[in-house]
């Protein structure tokens, strides 16, 4: 039950005029006007621990036996002016000596109720820290609008409410309070700290500073144990999770989600010496478990097997969901807590990283993949994925080849303690990348709050092994040969084919695939899409082709129904054909679809389809056939 208890603001030092001695600022003036080169430097002279926090509690409720708080407390000050971080706060009411957590939200994303509450059902106490302003709780909402009303200093709007005030900095996010702020920036400018090029200026320090003060939160809260502090974070708080693992011994475990191992920019010197990913990685000693689809975007599945053996932490963990872009389902999810589990409550005990064999040279010329996973827990399922469509080296169309790259599924025969795939290839002039996943039982269901704050609830667990890659070269000098041929068809529906095509909604019936990205799958010049579909009732099927779908009536009844849907047949967002089959990359089949322009001023949402009536339908024969 909520409890809804307002609490009169609590400021513990006026936040408009400070002490005098609060006027000295958190951080030491540059020497002779020389920047910090390093990272040691960057974060030389900041002790988290030694200013007051000065917290402001701003509301307070109780639910479901959870003590929830949304508050401020103070980040330091920054020429002359201090800077307060709102955060959502949360514990099991009567806990004492909890494991605490420090929460980050990504880009976009609000300081959510959500973690700490389910995170306090689980037995800890948490802090989701809003760097961006933005806060989800009951009663005290602050979107990007109320966030402006902040910077305005509109008290008189009934929508106000207090949050994260940078001072004279700037380290908010979409949007940022000054538009030219950029967080791959190190210049000096009005709202950064220092007058010089220098990476105390980048919003990403900024944010793992708050994040350190976070902890210092933590350690001080009566019902925490202080000698048992984690971070973890999604997306842009994933790489402020590594930032803040780097710098701050007091972290025993972190668990980043699609972010911090691919900021690695090869044309910025200082940034890549201090707040880029390499250089952090290589300071972070604690356990540490990298969630990473691998079609992530923000996170490349490439840059994490560099990650792995730069840390100096011999204690970590991957797992990869195939397929996927910045999201995931619960068994990949839930990970992230188990690990915390481990490290923090003695609770969880994770298999080691299966071990795998990569051979090239082989008898029929067809790679193999073998993978050897720990079995001290029972194992349900080895699937090897592979794919011919990494760019190891190149930036080329990077960020679309990493979002839309097919991952082919080999299923591997077990002899022994080992599972053994073979892996054949289209081609031998691209480079061969491939890994496993192994997915575990749990002993009991585990609920948690995912990467977006919606509750999930996992029974089984992922674990992923290294990546191997082979460059072109490779193959060509092994012996390999090109064995698998162009194919019209597309999708034959079974064994296992819903392993090459993925959903992040596993209760709905709608998936999606990137088969027609690869080459095997190029359609054929003035070719028409078809299948066969049975639907028990009438119902409207969705095709999506990337921003693009088309809507098929079905009659319904038992009868296998032939759908056939051509170029001309599939509309964008604005209702406008168009569409080509050159270079598609994603193909969805769904009960319906909303299609969106991208950019202002852009016309609604197009809505296509209708909630499927009946049992989920049946497909067949999905292929190209000529005009």
């Amino acid at each position: 039950m909520k409890q809804p208890l307002i609490i009169c603001v609590l400021v513990l030092a006026s936040i408009g005029s400070l002490r005098a001695e609060d006027t000295k600022d958190t951080l030491p003036a540059l020497k002779d006007g020389s920047a910090p080169r390093c990272f040691e430097e960057m974060w030389a002279g900041f002790d988290p621990r030694a200013e007051p926090l000065e917290v402001e509690a701003l509301k307070e409720w109780e639910e479901d036996g959870v003590v929830l708080r949304v508050l401020r407390y103070r980040v330091g000050v920054f020429k002359g002016k201090k800077a307060m971080m709102a955060a959502v706060y949360g514990y099991p009411k009567g806990g004492s000596k909890l494991p605490g957590l420090v929460q980050i939200h990504g880009g976009g994303q609000y300081a959510d109720y959500h973690a700490p509450l389910t995170n306090a059902k689980r037995g800890y106490a948490t802090i989701s820290m809003a760097w961006a302003g933005r806060i989800s709780a009951p009663g005290y909402r602050v979107d990007p609008a109320i966030v402006k009303l902040f910077w305005e200093g509109k008290t008189g709007d009934p929508r106000y409410r207090l949050t994260t005030d940078w001072g004279a900095l700037d380290a908010y996010h979409a949007p940022c309070r000054n538009p030219r702020n950029n967080f791959h920036r190190t210049a000096p400018a009005p709202w950064t700290l220092d007058a010089v090029e220098s990476p105390r200026n980048n919003p990403w320090f900024l944010c793992a500073l708050a994040a350190r003060r976070a902890l210092t939160f933590l350690e001080r809260q009566p019902e925490v144990d202080a000698k048992r502090l984690g971070v973890y974070g999604h997306s842009m708080g994933g790489k402020i999770t590594v930032l803040t693992a780097a710098a701050d011994s007091r972290v025993k475990a972190a668990a980043p989600s699609c972010g911090g191992v691919s900021d690695r920019p090869p044309d910025k010197a200082l940034y890549d010496a201090t707040i880029g990913d390499r250089v952090n990685l290589k300071r972070i000693a604690c356990p540490i478990m990298f969630l990473s689809p691998s079609n992530d975007f923000h996170s490349r599945i490439d840059d994490l097997q560099q990650a792995v053996t730069e840390i100096a932490s011999p204690t970590w963990r991957v797992t990869c969901s195939a397929h996927h872009n910045h999201q995931d389902t619960a068994e990949y999810q839930v990970a992230g807590l188990l690990w915390l589990d481990q490290h923090l409550k003695g609770t969880f005990a994770f298999p080691q990283t299966p071990g795998s064999r990569l051979d090239l040279k082989t008898s029929n010329g067809i790679p193999t993949f073998t993978v050897t996973p720990d079995t001290t827990r029972p194992v349900l399922a080895v699937d090897v994925y592979y794919t011919h469509q990494g760019e190891p080296g190149s930036e080329q169309d990077s960020r679309e080849n990493a979002i839309h790259r097919f991952w082919r599924h080999a299923a591997p025969s077990r002899t022994g303690k080992a599972w053994t795939a073979e892996l054949p290839l289209p081609t031998t002039s691209k480079p061969l990348w491939v890994y496993a996943n192994i997915v575990y039982p749990l002993d009991k269901a585990v609920t948690g709050a995912g990467y977006y704050y919606a509750v999930c609830t996992a029974r089984t667990f992922n674990l992923s092994s290294r990546m191997h890659a082979v460059a072109p070269g490779q193959l060509s000098a092994a012996g390999v040969k090109a064995t698998v041929k162009p194919s019209l068809v597309i999708e034959t529906f079974e064994g296992d084919w819903e392993k090459e095509w993925f959903t992040y909604r596993p209760a709905e019936w709608a998936r999606r695939t990137h088969k027609v990205y690869d080459d095997q799958w190029k359609a054929p010049a003035g070719a028409k899409l078809a299948l066969e579909v049975r639907s028990a009732k009438p119902n409207t099927l969705v095709v999506g082709v990337d921003q693009h779908a088309a809507a098929v009536q079905l009659v319904g009844g038992p009868a296998w129904q032939r759908v056939v849907v051509s170029q001309a047949d599939f509309r964008d967002a604005t209702g406008s054909a168009g569409l080509t089959w050159a270079g598609i990359k994603e193909l969805r089949l769904s009960a319906r679809e909303t299609l969106r322009s991208k950019g202002k001023g852009e016309p609604k949402p197009m809505r296509l389809g209708a909630p499927w009536q009946g049992a989920a339908p049946r497909f067949r024969n999905l292929r190209w056939v000529a005009d």
